[in-house]
């Protein structure tokens, strides 16, 4: 059962829902892919156990993913084996990870309402794929098991046209409008899960209800030789007093979070108010389709990843778009750089701080960095 009260039961009240987890990634700086940079973020989860919940049931996890590059040789392979397909030079094409429903009909419907906003922004399918699981060997626990959707991976193929950074926002169209539409269709039930890990030629997100020891075990994909990328993000999750579930797992699609957001609020109420007023020369009329740009049933990190892809993907830089979430304390410090706090200044005007204490690390595929909010981490 996927459960998700939208109202308050008794005294719990999922508005103030929170979380405290453990964060780390690894990089390397010339920006090469090989194998031991996701064997090196596979030890770093391991050594977080500590900073990881569990249930009554002690393999049942609260949360356990990594975030990668795309392992472009892993999945030429794949797409040969599976479609029989030669892949399109790298950028120009995508693989999203996708927690679906497992009544066969209302998948079956998900899938297809993907096909069709995929038609509609003119990007091509390539094709399917069934994610390798192993579930018994990874000893995953009963209440994990009990709600584990059906997991799936979609290829995509950008049109000619377009270059890599127009195809990741027509993959963010895409995801968004999927999204939004199908996580309130009342033709799947509140049982059921739709959720897409992510959708992007940059970037690709395993995670699930897991603990840290039984995340590789679990996804064979993860396991595999030729699974390379020049970055991996971790995260292993404590649901401080948050329900777990599998899409709540991080990383996000473009952040993991250690801590919380304890103004988020204030901070949905304004970018909900602010939607009416959003303009942008690169998604022009086309940027209502991104609305509500907060999706349903996120957690504090969730909200936080949602405002910060927006902003990434709308013409500011993911460092930019980071320091207007999570300014600095520049307002009476003294002997601050000038130019620095004209800066904080002017995005103050623009967007109020998410305020922790937090935090965060972030990537867009092309840098990965971690920032502190101006609380400090307790």
């Amino acid at each position: 059962m996927y459960f998700k009260p939208k109202e308050q039961i008794g005294l719990y009240d999922t508005a103030f829902e929170k979380e405290s987890c453990g964060v780390g990634f690894v990089a390397q700086m010339e920006g090469k892919p090989s194998r031991g940079i996701v064997t090196d973020a596979a030890i770093i989860l391991r050594n977080m156990d500590h900073r990881e919940a569990r249930g009554a049931e002690q393999n049942t996890g609260d949360g356990a993913g990594i975030l990668t590059g795309m392992p472009d040789l892993f999945f030429r392979r794949i797409a040969v084996d599976e479609f029989n397909a030669e892949l399109p030079e790298a950028g120009k094409f995508a693989v999203g990870i996708l927690f679906l429903p497992k009544d066969e009909a209302q998948r079956k419907h998900c899938k297809n309402t993907i096909e069709k906003f995929c038609d509609t922004e003119k990007q091509k399918i390539i094709g399917w794929r069934t994610l390798p699981t192993r579930p018994s060997e990874s000893d995953i626990g009963q209440s994990a098991l009990a709600s584990m959707p059906y997991l799936e991976q979609l290829f995509i193929a950008a049109e000619e046209e377009i270059n890599q950074e127009e195809f990741e926002r027509k993959l963010y169209v895409i995801r968004k409008r999927a999204s939004n539409f199908l996580r309130l269709d009342p033709k799947i039930d509140k049982e059921e899960l739709f959720y897409i890990c992510s959708l992007s030629s940059k970037t690709i997100v395993y995670k699930g209800m897991l603990t840290c020891n039984q995340l590789f075990p679990y996804f064979p994909d993860l396991q595999d030789d030729d699974y390379k990328s020049h970055m991996a993000m971790v995260h292993s999750r404590f649901s401080t007093n948050t329900f777990p579930s599998w899409d709540r797992a991080m990383p996000n699609r473009c952040m993991s979070h250690n801590g919380e957001i304890n103004t988020i609020k204030g901070n949905i109420n304004w970018m909900r108010a602010r939607e009416g007023s959003l303009a942008s020369d690169l998604y022009g009329d086309s940027i209502s389709k991104l609305f509500p740009i907060i999706e349903t049933n996120c957690s504090d990190s969730g909200n936080f990843d949602n405002v910060l892809e927006f902003l990434s993907l709308s013409g500011r830089s993911l460092q930019e778009a980071i320091l207007m979430m999570i300014p600095e304390a520049w307002q009476n410090k003294k002997n601050f750089d000038p130019t620095r706090k004209a800066f904080y200044e002017y995005q103050s005007m623009i967007m109020e701080p998410w305020d922790g204490p937090a935090s965060i690390t972030f990537t867009n595929g092309d840098l990965i960095g971690a920032v502190l909010d101006r609380n400090g981490l307790r």
